[in-house]
């Protein structure tokens, strides 16, 4: 699991670089740079979304998952421990829930961070996940800068998913194939960008409660 504790320290530092960074930026200067992140988020949402060969596995998915979400009610337990920590560390570090789902699904959804996280659990090669955190970690100053301190707790859900597929990689290396992947990344694109519209103050989306797609995903690509 070497790529996955380098892959979540870097999001950490990064978050910490992010931070101090956004104690000298002016509000006003925040709001605009939330407004370019959320453009941006949307734009990364946009380019997963348009991988898919499979229009219906991504409609059926999302509408899955959707009604698996609600029931669960991910979003409302999202926002509870949201709420809890920013009363417990105050609202000067920035919304907390939101940092954390945004930068939750950019940094674990994707072909790179599956990949190598197999790659690394069937062969030891971490080289993939190495490449992966220098990249979150560029990411996560400039997103922690936006949007404060739940960024850094993103490393948390990098390690645990990350780390699953790792210590999994025996089993998940027949389930994860090159379709399936790429039909996970689409549906983890259109919850990106449902993400950049909340960012933007569009449409408050609950797109935690869409995050069970990803995994009807995978169970549904088994049938094709």
């Amino acid at each position: 699991m070497k790529g996955t504790l380098v892959n979540t320290g870097a999001i950490i530092i990064g978050t910490a670089v992010g931070l101090l960074i956004k104690k000298n930026i002016p509000p006003r200067y925040q709001e605009t740079l939330m407004q370019g992140l959320a453009l941006t988020v949307g734009i990364i949402g946009l380019q997963m979304a348009l991988k898919t060969q499979n229009m219906l596995i991504v409609i059926s998915s999302i509408v899955i998952g959707g009604i698996l979400g609600e029931w669960i009610n991910i979003q409302c337990w999202l926002d509870k421990m949201g709420q809890f920590i920013t009363s417990t560390i105050g609202d000067k570090y920035g919304d907390v829930g939101q940092g954390f789902v945004t930068a939750s699904l950019v940094y674990c959804i994707g072909a790179m961070g599956i990949v190598g996280a197999i790659q690394d659990g069937l062969t030891g090669n971490a080289d993939t996940l190495y490449a992966k955190a220098i990249l979150d970690g560029m990411v996560s100053v400039v997103f922690a800068s936006g949007m404060g301190v739940g960024v850094g707790l993103a490393s948390l859900a990098v390690l645990l998913y990350q780390g699953s597929i790792t210590l999994l990689a025996t089993a998940l290396n027949e389930l994860m194939n090159e379709n399936t992947i790429r039909e996970m990344t689409a549906v983890g694109g259109i919850l990106i960008i449902g993400l950049s519209i909340s960012m933007l103050e569009i449409k408050k989306i609950k797109v935690a409660n869409l995050l069970p797609s990803i995994v009807v995903v995978i169970v549904l690509m088994q049938f094709i």
